[in-house]
């Protein structure tokens, strides 16, 4: 007769279902511990995405903002430009209006018994020391000279008259060098003229550029 003997193999059996099921349950727990590991990842680099493209609309915000001040910096420039041309062609045609007037008063200041060119003080003290032979005499009687024509083109003026002597045209040509409305004074040959009751005159021509 033979007995069979089962009882070490049911206890075999019991460890093997009990080894199975604990490795089933460390693969559940490592299945879900990465499953939570990509849930963390997942919201991390979501959360990293919202910043980046928060920070790329503040940069297109800044970039919008600077391309409109370029623009309407062109703008305001070329709105700046047409002023100042305009304030430019109204100086111009002021001056144009008003210039010519000033130097002919200017020349009757020059040509009045007692006074002188119109000259800017410092002007006047730095002739006296380093050119005095470049002042005017305040002495001079201006009704030794006449003025008989005035001519201005392009702001260049041609002067002619008759005066008693030489001396007489170039006090007028000092005074009219020292002052502040006239420029590079130049006397032109002069010639000898009669006058009335006898009398000896120069007749001289002058040219000068005006400032105004």
């Amino acid at each position: 007769m033979i007995r069979i003997n089962l009882l070490p193999q049911k206890r075999r059996g019991g460890e093997r279902r009990e080894g199975t099921q604990l490795w089933l349950l460390l693969m559940l727990m490592l299945v879900l511990a990465q499953v939570s590991g990509l849930f963390v990842f997942h919201a991390y680099k979501v959360q990293e995405l919202e910043e980046q493209t928060r920070k790329n609309r503040e940069h297109e915000a800044r970039i919008a903002a600077s391309k409109q001040a370029v623009r309407d910096h062109a703008e305001v420039t070329a709105k700046l430009q047409q002023l100042r041309a305009r304030e430019d062609a109204i100086a111009k045609l002021q001056s144009a209006r008003t210039g010519p007037t000033s130097v002919l008063l200017e020349l009757a200041r020059i040509l009045t018994p007692g006074r002188g060119p119109s000259v800017v003080p410092e002007v006047l003290d730095r002739i006296r020391r380093e050119d005095p032979l470049g002042m005017y005499n305040p002495n001079w009687d201006s009704r030794r000279l006449w003025l008989t024509s005035f001519i201005e083109s392009q702001r260049k003026v041609r002067l002619k008259g008759l005066a008693r002597d030489g001396e007489d045209v170039s006090e007028l040509a000092r005074r009219m060098n020292i002052s502040a409305y006239f420029q590079e004074v130049q006397l032109l040959p002069a010639s000898r003229v009669g006058g009335k009751e006898g009398l000896d005159l120069i007749g001289f021509e002058l040219e000068a550029k005006v400032k105004y």
